[in-house]
Parts: C-alpha cells; sequence; structure tokens
C-alpha cells in the first residue's frame, strides 16, 4: 500500500514522529510520537493547506510516498466509537486518548482514521514504536508546487 505525506522539505527523507509529538493534534497528545499520512496526495494536500492562506503558503513542501507492505494489518477505527464532537476545531481530548491507546497498546503499527477536511476519506496514523516500523520505507519524494486557486487571497 502507499500512502503520502506533504511535508516541508526538512522534514521529508524521514519518517519521524517527533514533530507531532512537540505540538500534538487531533490523534495526538502532547509527547506521543505518530507520524500522519493520507490515503492519497490531494487528501494529503488539503489536511495541510486548511492551516494556511495564500499569504502564509509554503514554498519548500514535498510530496512524501510511503510503502506499508502488504504484511502490516491496519486496524481500522470503528467510526462509531467517536463521539458527536470529534470533527470539530479545536479538536477534543476524546480524539487524541484514541490516538494515544493506539500508540501505548502498540498491537498495531497502522491505524486508518476519518479525515476531518474530507469526509469520506482516510488518514492513517503510522506508529513510529511498533516492531514493524522499520519495514515502512520512503519510496518517493517530489517537490510539491500548491496551486495558488485552493486559497483564498488576501
Amino acid at each position: 500500500m502507499e500512502v503520502f505525506r506533504l511535508t516541508s522539505q526538512q522534514f521529508a527523507n524521514s519518517l519521524s514522529g517527533k514533530g507531532a509529538a512537540i505540538y500534538g493534534a487531533r490523534w495526538n497528545s502532547i509527547g506521543v510520537e505518530v507520524i500522519y499520512a493520507a490515503a492519497n496526495r490531494s487528501l494529503a494536500m488539503a489536511e495541510v493547506a486548511v492551516h494556511f492562506t495564500l499569504a502564509t503558503l509554503p514554498k519548500n513542501f514535498m510530496m512524501v510516498t510511503i510503502h506499508i507492505p502488504d504484511e502490516i494489518e491496519i486496524f481500522k477505527i470503528d467510526n462509531s466509537i467517536l463521539l458527536a464532537n470529534w470533527n470539530t476545531f479545536p479538536h477534543p481530548q476524546s480524539t487524541q486518548q484514541i490516538g494515544d491507546q493506539f500508540i501505548a497498546e502498540n498491537k498495531y503499527c497502522v491505524m486508518q482514521i476519518p479525515s476531518v477536511v474530507t469526509k469520506g476519506d482516510y488518514n492513517l496514523l503510522i506508529n513510529p514504536k511498533h516492531p514493524l516500523f522499520d519495514s515502512i520505507q520512503i519510496i518517493e519524494v517530489e517537490r510539491f508546487p500548491f496551486d495558488s486557486r485552493v486559497f483564498i487571497r488576501d
């Protein structure tokens, strides 16, 4: 399976959950390392684009293609366990607790989660502490120029 990650050039050539651990996000608390990826390139772009305006649009972003071997079982979250506010902004602690538990249990290397940005699409959380993590590899890194038409002009 190929998944995608859009990130700044300085972080494009390695897989690390350290950035997510510094700030925390919807599916992880501060201090919990996890790698966020998307099921397709356009979702990876959408997940990043919601954080920028045309004026703050980064010029150095790279699309990273990640190979997850077929032998790695992907845990698919049951959406019925999500609280009604799971997709609100700011994000609730309930989703962080789900992601933190996924990492702490260390049973699965990858968990599929629903996207907030595009309903019906899925992102993936990759556990860098899982024993099978080393079999996940970056297979391509390419410059990703954002199309400015996606953004509202300031």
